[in-house]
């Protein structure tokens, strides 16, 4: 798939790996819809960035915790763009807990937000995909989900199914969309902590350091252009996976 004149909506597109992403669609020559939630500086702040590129840029917010509102969010996408024929789903929470300590109400939460907005949000991207245009959908997973956290116990079932997600996607949803994913390890410090625990946990994997974001937009520039490519999930964790 050529990027270039391409419409792109990134969820939790203003801040942290979402921003990278976003910023390297427009270097690649797309136009972007910023997805935000309540950072609405930030996202302003990254559209003026993707226009600084050369490149349009809109702005919208939605609250991803009711899967209802990617319906909304592909329209207003759409509008202020045109058609969208990539999605970055990006979004997520981190919330705390363990099976021991998990409730019913926490759990729903981070399903609703982390695996069935996605989930309906492409849905809604494909029915609204006109029918002479390929499309291309990335979803943000995390090498976790093997190797599964004990203290984001919700969190992970949720990237779970983001995982087979990405494999159902791709099967219901080809030849005309591809559906692929990235999975993470330690890419920036986790929200509330500093570089030196992140720097902690890399000590631990081969390559020895922080990821940063820029692989990340890498592998999933990768993702969108391969055209044939789909239901694969590259993990971008420095060797995490094989210690």
């Amino acid at each position: 798939m050529d990027i270039t004149g391409r419409n792109a909506l990134v969820t939790g597109g203003a801040t942290r790996v979402g921003k990278s992403l976003t910023l390297a669609l427009a270097e690649a020559g797309a136009d972007i819809f910023v997805h935000y939630n309540s950072s609405a500086g930030p996202a302003e702040e990254t559209a003026a960035e993707v226009e600084g590129l050369g490149r349009r840029s809109a702005i919208g917010s939605a609250n991803l915790s009711d899967p209802a509102a990617g319906e909304q969010l592909v329209a207003d996408a759409t509008e202020a763009l045109g058609p969208i024929s990539i999605l970055i789903n990006s979004a997520s929470g981190f919330p705390k807990d363990t099976l021991a300590d998990a409730t019913l109400e926490g759990f729903r939460a981070a399903l609703d937000l982390t695996l069935a907005s996605p989930i309906f949000l492409t849905q809604r991207f494909a029915a609204a995909l006109p029918d002479d245009m390929e499309g291309a959908v990335v979803n943000v997973t995390d090498v976790k989900t093997s190797r599964p956290y004990l203290d984001h116990f919700s969190y992970v079932i949720a990237k779970g199914g983001i995982d087979t997600f990405t494999r159902a996607a791709a099967r219901a949803l080809a030849p005309r969309i591809r559906v692929n994913a990235v999975a993470l390890g330690v890419i920036l410090p986790p929200p509330g902590e500093d570089d030196f625990y992140a720097e902690k946990l890399a000590a631990a994997i081969p390559m020895k350091r922080v990821g940063g974001t820029a692989p990340v937009a890498g592998a999933m520039l990768a993702l969108v252009e391969n055209d044939f490519i789909t239901g694969e999930i590259v993990r971008v964790d420095g060797g995490g996976h094989i210690v």
